[in-house]
C-alpha cells in the first residue's frame, strides 16, 4: 500500500477523533446544564468559548506548522487538546467551563492546518482534492457516530467519565502519530523510491520543497492577499451553516419534537453523514476537472454549486414542521456546504505551497468566527423573535455570498513573501 495512501487513512482517524471530542459537549448539553442550573444562552457561550478559542490560534498553530513540521505539532496539539478534554470532567461551575471550552478550542486550533501542510508535502496536486474530502468526512462520521454513542456512554457512566474516556484515547492516538509519521516523504524509510518520484514530480513548486525551509510568510503578507479574504469570506459562511448542527441540532431536536436522548442523537446525525458525502463529492469534483486541466475550475464549480444547495436547503427547511422532513432539507443544506471544503482546502494549498499551514490556518480562523457566532446566534435570534426562521434566512444569505465569492477565486496567485 502506498504511505501517501496510508496517511491519508491516518489524518481521517484523526479527524473522527477531532469531531468526537468536539460534539461530545453538545450531548452533554441537558446534565451539564441541569447540574450548573443552566440557561440556554449561558450554554451558548460556553459553546462560543471554544469556536473562540478555535479561531483565534490558527493562523499561529498554522506557522508552527509550517516551521517546525507536522509530526511534532500535530502529536501537541492532540495531546493538549486531549488533556482539555478530560479536563472538562473536573469542571465545577460556568466560568471553568468556559475557561476549559475555550482552551479545547485554542489546543485543537492546529490539527487541519498542521495536516494541509503535511498533505502539501506528501501528495501530488491532483490527489489533494480527493484526499481533503475523505479527511473531512471523517469529521462528519465522527460527529454522527459521536451523537449516540456519547448519548449513550454519559447514560452509563455520567458525563464527567465520558469526557475522562475521551481525553485517553485521543493521548493515545498522538503517541502512535509520533511513532509512525516523519514531516515529508524522503524521511520516511516505508516509502519506496517509485512513491517518492510521484509525489516530488507532482507537487505545486518545485522551488520550495517540503524539506527544505521556503521563505517564512508574515502576517502582513497573507492579509494583504485578495486571495486569501476570499477563502476566508466563503469559510464563514460554510462554518455558520454546518456548525449549527454540532451545536444546536441536538438539543433542538430533543426538546421540540420531545425525543428521548438516543433518538435525537440518530436524527441529528443525518446532516453529518449528508456532510460526509458532500466531502466526497466535492473532492472527486476538484481533482476530476483538475486532471482535464482546468485548475481554476476545478476549484470553483464544486464551491459554487455547494453554496447554492446550502443556501437551498436551508430555506426549504422553513416549509416543514415535521423532524423528518427538517432534517432531510438540513441534510441536503450541510451536503452542499461540505462539497465546499475540498476546494477550499485545496486553493489554500495552491495559494500558500510551502506556507499552507499559515494560510489555511488563516481562512479556518475566519470559518470558526462564524461558528462563534452561530452559537450565539441562533439562541439569541430564538429568544428576540420565537422563531428559528431569521436564523435559517441569514444562513442563505451567507452561502449566496459564499458561492458569489468562489467565482472571484484564482488558484494561480499563490502569495509571495516578502
Amino acid at each position: 500500500m502506498a504511505i501517501r495512501r496510508l496517511l491519508i487513512a491516518v489524518t481521517f482517524s484523526l479527524s473522527m477523533l477531532l469531531y468526537v471530542d468536539r460534539i461530545a459537549i453538545s450531548t452533554a448539553k441537558a446534565p451539564i446544564t441541569a447540574e450548573f442550573a443552566m440557561s440556554d444562552t449561558a450554554f451558548g457561550w460556553i459553546l462560543s468559548a471554544f469556536a473562540l478559542g478555535y479561531a483565534l490560534f490558527q493562523t499561529p498553530a498554522g506557522m508552527f506548522a509550517d516551521r517546525y513540521g507536522p509530526r511534532v505539532v500535530i502529536a501537541a496539539i492532540v495531546s493538549l487538546w486531549s488533556l482539555f478534554t478530560a479536563l472538562t470532567g473536573l469542571t465545577w461551575s460556568l466560568i471553568s467551563l468556559l475557561l476549559s471550552r475555550f482552551l479545547f478550542g485554542a489546543a485543537e486550533a492546529g490539527a487541519y492546518p498542521g495536516i494541509a501542510r503535511a498533505f502539501y508535502a506528501w501528495l501530488p496536486v491532483g490527489e489533494r482534492g480527493l484526499a481533503q474530502g475523505i479527511n473531512f468526512s471523517g469529521s462528519r462520521l465522527g460527529a454522527a457516530f459521536a451523537l449516540p454513542a456519547i448519548a449513550w456512554l454519559i447514560t452509563r457512566f455520567g458525563w464527567r467519565t465520558s469526557f475522562f474516556i475521551l481525553g485517553g484515547a485521543g493521548l493515545l492516538w498522538a503517541s502512535a502519530w509520533l511513532i509512525w509519521f516523519r514531516n515529508t516523504p524522503e524521511e520516511h524509510s516505508s516509502v519506496s523510491a517509485a512513491e517518492r518520484k510521484i509525489i516530488m514530480n507532482g507537487r505545486a513548486s518545485a522551488s520550495n520543497p517540503p524539506n527544505k525551509q521556503g521563505p517564512r510568510i508574515r502576517f502582513a503578507d497573507i492579509s494583504r492577499s485578495p486571495s486569501v479574504w476570499i477563502a476566508m469570506g466563503q469559510y464563514f459562511a460554510s462554518n455558520f451553516t454546518f456548525f449549527f448542527c454540532l451545536t444546536w441540532l441536538f438539543p433542538y431536536l430533543q426538546r421540540t419534537y420531545n425525543l428521548q436522548a438516543v433518538q435525537a442523537g440518530f436524527m441529528a446525525s443525518a446532516p453529518l453523514l449528508a456532510g460526509a458525502v458532500g466531502n466526497w463529492t466535492g473532492g472527486w469534483i476538484v481533482d476530476t476537472i483538475y486532471r482535464a486541466e482546468k485548475w481554476r475550475l476545478s476549484r470553483q464549480l464544486p464551491g459554487i454549486l455547494g453554496f447554492l444547495l446550502a443556501a437551498s436547503g436551508l430555506l426549504a427547511s422553513l416549509r416543514f414542521h415535521d423532524p423528518v422532513l427538517a432534517v432531510l432539507c438540513l441534510s441536503i443544506a450541510v451536503f452542499g456546504a461540505d462539497m465546499t471544503l475540498p476546494p477550499s482546502w485545496a486553493f489554500c494549498i495552491d495559494i500558500g505551497r510551502g506556507n499552507a499551514g499559515a494560510v489555511s490556518g488563516t481562512m479556518n480562523m475566519a470559518g470558526n468566527l462564524g461558528s462563534f457566532v452561530t452559537s450565539l446566534a441562533f439562541p439569541y435570534l430564538l429568544a428576540l423573535t420565537g422563531s428559528t426562521a431569521p436564523f435559517f434566512i441569514a444562513g442563505a444569505f451567507l452561502n449566496l455570498i459564499g458561492a458569489w465569492l468562489w467565482s472571484r477565486a484564482d488558484p494561480a496567485k499563490a502569495i509571495v513573501p516578502h
